[in-house]
């Protein structure tokens, strides 16, 4: 379903009886309704990001439910999409923690071709109705994935933006992996303790402590 180590990994997943009649849900979603992202980006995430290759993941909740805005990556936009607030609002902290300007779009593929998985918990939505595929199933595939990373030898650098994503901190049981919260970059809340959190540098900063490439969080430089 992927193409990299992630069928793999989730193999037992994919062949599982439960999986594939919850998969049958959500191709009968896409016959009947506006669901978003479109349908070959649902994945987009794990096609970017191999297993081997994730050193972050960034857990988001569900895609954004507008009209031409998710492709399958956390908190990412297409381009030619207005920036939302809350992607506004990591710019602003990227600028504040490393210098980097803000792009002027939303699209974060460089991120995830750097080693970023930009994983929802969610990945599919109803269009203009958020959190409408919340516990329809998705939850078990992407609780399965961290708790896959949670296992890897190498070590793994945890972004939890939220109380939803704080959630997923009880999957994370391996020592050597490093947990970084916040509160959401949302506008009702980053300014609680978003800003100034600093997770780009202490990404890179713990990733160069384990003598492992840091994350290219320029966007620009990868084009």
């Amino acid at each position: 379903m992927i193409g990299n180590d992630w069928d793999e990994k989730l193999k037992v997943i994919w062949d599982s009886e439960g999986f594939k009649k919850f998969y049958q849900l959500v191709e009968d979603e896409y016959k009947n309704k506006t669901i978003f992202p479109p349908k070959d980006h649902i994945f987009e995430a794990l096609k970017l990001t191999s297993y081997e290759n994730t050193r972050v993941v960034i857990v988001g909740q569900d895609p954004y439910h507008g009209e031409g805005e998710a492709h399958g990556l956390s908190f990412s936009v297409q381009k030619g999409v207005k920036v939302p607030p809350s992607l506004q609002n990591i710019y602003k902290e990227l600028n504040d923690d490393l210098g980097i300007p803000p792009k002027n779009n939303g699209d974060l593929t460089n991120w995830a071709k750097s080693g970023v998985l930009m994983l929802n918990a969610v990945l599919t939505v109803v269009k203009d109705t958020p959190a409408s595929h919340r516990k329809l199933g998705w939850e078990r595939l992407t609780d399965y994935i961290i708790k896959t990373l949670n296992e890897k030898e190498e070590p793994v650098v945890f972004i939890l933006w939220g109380n939803f994503a704080k959630e997923k901190m009880s999957l994370i049981t391996n020592p050597h992996h490093l947990i970084l919260t916040s509160p959401h970059p949302s506008p009702f809340a980053a300014r609680y303790g978003f800003f100034g959190s600093k997770p780009f540098s202490k990404t890179n900063e713990f990733l160069k402590s384990k003598g492992l490439k840091e994350i290219e969080w320029d966007l620009d430089k990868n084009d």
